[in-house]
């Protein structure tokens, strides 16, 4: 009998000195799910940047200038004389509105005031931290941004839904350098 008990005890020890073993997770995401939602994600862009084309094309009061990034802008007012623009650590103070691309406000200026924000260290949607890098002091700027580049598939929780394309003019008022 002594000897069975010191036998289990045994096995016991053993059994728990033995390192973890990974689980195997329970549900995978399956191919054919993420196919499906890639092609819905592209047909959303499609869709956004066809009908941001449209409205440039209409538009010929503005030069519009293709971001590398992935959005459009033109210049409201333009900085000739300085080649300053912000870089990573910069804080910048701006101020600026938030508009469907059909012009209806969702957040105007008055009500945003105006930010100070430090270049890439900071969260703020992917568009604008990517314009306010293109922008020197005094300027004005307006973006057209699709939702891949604002708010997305999540929104702001607030005014902004899902998927939805902005308009936004911005004002860089001033740059501080590191």
């Amino acid at each position: 009998m002594k000897k069975l008990l010191y036998l289990v005890f045994c096995l016991f020890l053993f059994q728990a000195c033995k390192s973890p073993e990974p689980r195997k997770p329970i549900s995978r995401a399956s191919k054919s799910f993420t196919n499906k939602s890639l092609k819905i994600n592209k047909a959303i862009v499609e869709k956004e940047e066809s009908y941001i084309q449209d409205m440039i094309r209409k538009d010929s009061a503005n030069t519009y200038i293709t971001s590398a990034d992935g959005f459009w802008y033109y210049y409201n007012s333009q900085n000739e004389k300085d080649s300053i623009t912000p870089k990573f650590g910069d804080e910048v103070e701006f101020n600026y509105n938030i508009l469907t691309l059909q012009g209806d406000t969702i957040y105007s200026r008055e009500e945003l005031g105006e930010r100070a924000y430090v270049i890439d260290k900071e969260e703020i949607f992917t568009g604008l931290r990517q314009g306010l890098k293109l922008m020197k002091e005094g300027e004005t700027v307006t973006f057209l941004f699709p939702s891949h580049q604002a708010y997305g598939y999540y929104g702001d929780n607030d005014r902004i839904g899902t998927h939805i394309a902005l308009k936004s003019t911005v004002t860089l008022n001033k740059i501080k350098n590191d």
